[in-house]
C-alpha cells in the first residue's frame, strides 16, 4: 500500500499538470448547446475566429492564460448542457427532443443551437478552376419540388422570422423552370433551404440520391446570362451535419489534391450509379454529371462547407451562419453575379465566359442546319500563346526558346515616399489619412479595349495609344516630382533603361508631355471591349449591395462617410455578399495570369491554367496598368490643386498628411461645395474613394523611418498587398 505522502505527491503532480480540455467534438457541441457563435466565443477569448475553429477541429490548442479561461467556460457549459444519450445522435441528424431541450436551457431571447458544424478556412488559391466536361449541353427542365412551407426545424429560427429585411432577400430567377432559385443549402435533418425562404424536404441519404432528387424534384437552377451561353447547374451547399449524413468525412485527408480518394465509398457509390466526376474529382466544389442525352443536361454541383468551400476571406462569417442565411447570402450573389462554381477568383473568371460565351449558334447556308461558330468579341475556345515579354518566365514558350529579352512587369504600386522629401510643414501635420479607391480594378476595366487576336511582332513602330499591346520603350528620361512615385514601376522608382510596358503606361508618358519612341512591340490587330459586360454586371452588384446596406449614391460626402462607418455593423449577410463581390473582381483579374501551383512543377512544363482560353496575362496587365495610371493621375492633380503629396501608396490605397482627422478637410472642394474634377472624390461607385483609416502623422513618420509602408497599416493591423491575384 502506498503511503499518504506518496499519494499526496502523486495528486500534487496531477494538479501541476496543465488543464485538460474535452475532445474537439465535445467543445463544438457545448458551444452550440449554449447558442454561442464562434465569432462571439473568439471575442470572449480575445482570439481570432480561425483560432477558435482550430480549437474545435483539434488542429491546435490554446495557450495559457487563454487555456484556463477556455477550460473554465467548457466546464460551466458541461454542467448546464450534459451530453445526450449515445444512441440519440448516431444517424447524423439532430434529434428534435435534443434541440427542444437546448432551446429551453438557453432561455428566452437566446438563439437555439444550429445543426451545422463549423468549417475551417482555406486560401482561395486552393480552389480548382471549373471543368469543361460538365458544361457542354442544354439544361435539364426540372419539375417543381414539394415544399414544407417556411423552415420549421424544432428549436431553430424559421426563415419566416429572419431578422433581415424582406426587401433584401434573394429572389429566384424569373424562369418557370427554376421556381426555387439557383441553389439550396442542405442541413443534416434533411431540410434544404432555398433562396426563396422555403425549405424543401430532402429524403436523400447518399450522394447519388441527392443528385437525382436535385435534378428531378427541386426546380433549382438559373437561366443563362447570355443568349448563347448555358444555364447554371443547380448548386447544393452541404453543411457539416449533412455531409455526415451523406457519408462524407469531416475533413479531407488529401490536403494537396483536395479530393476524396478513388476508393472512397462515396466515390464508388457515384460510379456504381453511373454518374461521373470531373477531372478535379470529389473535392470542396464537386461536379457530378452524366453525359447528355439529346438536349437534356444532367449536372449538379456540390459545395462542401466542412471542406472550406466558402473560405473566410471571400465569404466572411457565412460558413458559420444558419443554413437559411447561407442560402440568402449565396442567393443574392447568384442573382447579382453568378451561381457560385468555386472560390471568388473562379467565379470571376466564370462570369467573364458566361457573359462572353466563346461560341454561338449560326445556320449553315448550305445544309440549313444550326452549327457552332465563334462568338465575336469573345476569347474563343482555344488557348492563345502570349507574346514572349507577356509570358511568365516558366512558360514553355520562353523557357524552351531561350528568350532573354525581358518581361513586362505591370503591377500595382507599392511605394513609400523617401523620408528626406518630407517638409517641416508636412511633418507638423497632426494626422495621416488613408483613402481607398472602390474596386479600382473594376473601374479600370470599364470601356477597356484589349487584344482578342494573337500578337504580331513589330520593329520600331510608331506609338499608337489606341492599339492594345506590349511596347519596348525607354522611359528613364521622364521627370517625375520626387514627392510622387514613378508611374512606370511597381516600386515607384525611376526606370533605368528600356523596358516592356502595356499601352496605357506608354500613353501616360506621352500625356505627361514626353516623346516616346518604341524599339519593338507586340500588337494585336483584332480588339474589343471584352470586359465591358463583366464590368457592368459587377458594378451593379457592388452598388446595389452597398445601397441595401444604406450607402446610396444620393448621399452628401459627410453622409457617405457616416453611412460607410455604419455599414460595418449592418446586415452580416449583405456585408458578406459585398466582400464576395470585391473578391470576385480582384480574383477574376488575377486568374488571367494564374501560375502553376504544384511543388513538383518544373519550368518549361505546361500547367493547367495556361491551357484555358481565358489565360490572358496581357489583359490582366492592361487592367492593372490603367488602374495604376488612374491612381497616379489623381495624385498629380491633388498636388496641383492642393499642394498635398502622398506619404505612401499600396495598390488602391493612398496616405496623405492632413490637418484634421476628416478627409473632407484635405480634398479640393470648389466654392460651390462640389469637389473639383480630376482629384480624389468620395462616393460609393467604382473608382471613387472611401476612408481607409486615420492615424497620427508621428505614427506614419515612424513607419517610414523604419522602412515600412504606412498604407499597409493605416486601417489598423496588417494589410496584404492585393494586386489582383
Amino acid at each position: 500500500m502506498p503511503t499518504e505522502e506518496e499519494l499526496f505527491a502523486s495528486i500534487d503532480a496531477l494538479l501541476e499538470e496543465p488543464p485538460q480540455l474535452p475532445p474537439p467534438a465535445e467543445r463544438t457541441r457545448l458551444r452550440e448547446a449554449a447558442g454561442i457563435t464562434q465569432a462571439r466565443l473568439a471575442q470572449a477569448l480575445k482570439a481570432s475566429i480561425s483560432a477558435v475553429k482550430n480549437y474545435e477541429n483539434g488542429r491546435s490548442e490554446p495557450k495559457s492564460p487563454r487555456l484556463e479561461a477556455y477550460q473554465r467556460l467548457l466546464k460551466g457549459w458541461a454542467e448546464k448542457y450534459p451530453a445526450a444519450e449515445p444512441d440519440s445522435s448516431r444517424s447524423g441528424r439532430w434529434p428534435a427532443d435534443r434541440e427542444r431541450e437546448a432551446q429551453t436551457e438557453a432561455g428566452p431571447g437566446k438563439p437555439a443551437p444550429e445543426c451545422a458544424e463549423t468549417p475551417k478556412t482555406q486560401p482561395d488559391s486552393t480552389q480548382a478552376p471549373s471543368e469543361p466536361e460538365a458544361a457542354e449541353t442544354a439544361p435539364t427542365q426540372a419539375a417543381p419540388a414539394r415544399t414544407t412551407g417556411q423552415p420549421t426545424r424544432p428549436g431553430t429560427r424559421p426563415a419566416s422570422s429572419r431578422r433581415h429585411p424582406a426587401k433584401n432577400a434573394a429572389r429566384p430567377a424569373a424562369d418557370p423552370r427554376y421556381p426555387h432559385g439557383a441553389l439550396a443549402v442542405l442541413d443534416g435533418d434533411g431540410s434544404a433551404y432555398t433562396v426563396t425562404g422555403t425549405a424543401l424536404d430532402c429524403p436523400a441519404t447518399t450522394v447519388p440520391e441527392l443528385v437525382e432528387w436535385t435534378l428531378n424534384k427541386t426546380g433549382i437552377g438559373a437561366a443563362r446570362l447570355h443568349k448563347s451561353g448555358k444555364d447554371s447547374d443547380p448548386l447544393i451547399v452541404v453543411t457539416a451535419s449533412a455531409a455526415a449524413r451523406l457519408g462524407l468525412p469531416e475533413r479531407l485527408e488529401d490536403r494537396r489534391g483536395l479530393r476524396l480518394p478513388e476508393d472512397h465509398p462515396v466515390v464508388e457509390q457515384i460510379t456504381k450509379a453511373r454518374w461521373q466526376l470531373t477531372r478535379r474529382g470529389f473535392g470542396p466544389w464537386a461536379r457530378i454529371y452524366r453525359k447528355a442525352q439529346g438536349r437534356e443536361r444532367q449536372c449538379v454541383q456540390l459545395a462542401i462547407l466542412p471542406w472550406d468551400a466558402l473560405d473566410e476571406r471571400s465569404w466572411p462569417g457565412v460558413a458559420d451562419m444558419h443554413p437559411s442565411d447561407i442560402a440568402r447570402a449565396l442567393g443574392i450573389y447568384a442573382e447579382r453575379v453568378i451561381t457560385p462554381r468555386g472560390g471568388a477568383a473562379v467565379n470571376g473568371l466564370e462570369l467573364m465566359t458566361a457573359l462572353r460565351p466563346p461560341t454561338r449558334a449560326v445556320r449553315d447556308q448550305q445544309t440549313g442546319n444550326w452549327v457552332s461558330a465563334h462568338n465575336p468579341g469573345s476569347l474563343g475556345t482555344e488557348p492563345m500563346d502570349p507574346a514572349p515579354p507577356e509570358a511568365r518566365e516558366e512558360h514553355p514558350l520562353v523557357h524552351n526558346s531561350g528568350w532573354t529579352g525581358g518581361y513586362m512587369a505591370e503591377e500595382a504600386l507599392r511605394w513609400t515616399r523617401p523620408i528626406e522629401t518630407l517638409t517641416g510643414d508636412e511633418v507638423q501635420m497632426p494626422y495621416a489619412i488613408g483613402l481607398d479607391l472602390n474596386t479600382a480594378f473594376l473601374a479600370a476595366a470599364a470601356r477597356l479595349v484589349v487584344g482578342l487576336s494573337a500578337p504580331d511582332h513589330f520593329h520600331t513602330p510608331a506609338f499608337n495609344p489606341k492599339i492594345p499591346g506590349t511596347w519596348l520603350v525607354d522611359l528613364s528620361h521622364v521627370e517625375i516630382d520626387p514627392r510622387l512615385p514613378s508611374p512606370f514601376t511597381q516600386t515607384g522608382e525611376r526606370p533605368t533603361g528600356p523596358a516592356w510596358y502595356q499601352t496605357h503606361t506608354v500613353a501616360y508618358a506621352q500625356e505627361l508631355g514626353y516623346n516616346v519612341a518604341p524599339i519593338e512591340a507586340y500588337l494585336r490587330r483584332e480588339t474589343g471591349a471584352y470586359l465591358d459586360p463583366w464590368h457592368d454586371r459587377l458594378k451593379t452588384a457592388y452598388v446595389d449591395t452597398l445601397a441595401d446596406l444604406g450607402v446610396t449614391k444620393d448621399l452628401t460626402d459627410a453622409q457617405f462617410l457616416q453611412a460607410m462607418e455604419q455599414r460595418k455593423n449592418g446586415d452580416p449577410v449583405l456585408n458578406a455578399v459585398l466582400a464576395a463581390v470585391k473578391g470576385t473582381i480582384k480574383g477574376g483579374i488575377g486568374k488571367l495570369n494564374e501560375g502553376p501551383h504544384h511543388d513538383s512543377y518544373r519550368d518549361g512544363e505546361p500547367w493547367p491554367a495556361m491551357m484555358r482560353p481565358t489565360w490572358r496575362p496581357d489583359i490582366r496587365a492592361a487592367v492593372i496598368a490603367k488602374a495604376r495610371v488612374n491612381m497616379h493621375r489623381k495624385m498629380r492633380n491633388m498636388a496641383t490643386m492642393t499642394g498635398r503629396y502622398p506619404l505612401a501608396v499600396l495598390s488602391d490605397c493612398v496616405v496623405y498628411p492632413a490637418p484634421t482627422d476628416h478627409p473632407m478637410d484635405m480634398l479640393p472642394y470648389a466654392e460651390s461645395g462640389k469637389i473639383q474634377p480630376g482629384a480624389f472624390r468620395l462616393g460609393p461607385t467604382p473608382g471613387l474613394a472611401k476612408l481607409e483609416g486615420v492615424q497620427s502623422m508621428a505614427w506614419a513618420v515612424d513607419l517610414i523611418e523604419q522602412g515600412m509602408n504606412p498604407a499597409s497599416h493605416i486601417k489598423g493591423g496588417n494589410a496584404v498587398l492585393d494586386d489582383g491575384e
